[in-house]
């Protein structure tokens, strides 16, 4: 015997139901932070440290990361 059950609900919906936390102030804040860093002018050691905390594998990452933006520099 085979039972399907379909659910018809929002993103929104589907959090509620399973009793997940609203992140919605909390994305918003990243987001605007982001954009005040790109419009004043990222620096290349902000850069840095940021790909160091989103790569994986830590040094090996990193590497990865440097050598990626290395192949895609002009001249």
């Amino acid at each position: 015997m085979k039972v399907t059950i379909e659910v018809d609900c929002t993103p929104e919906e589907a959090r509620r139901a399973m009793g997940l936390p609203d992140l919605t102030p909390v994305h918003d804040r990243y987001v605007a932070m982001m954009t005040e860093t790109m419009e004043s002018g990222i620096k290349p050691e902000l850069l840095e440290s940021m790909m160091r905390n989103w790569a994986p594998m830590g040094e090996a990452g990193m590497a990865m990361w440097r050598r990626l933006f290395d192949a895609g520099k002009p001249g």
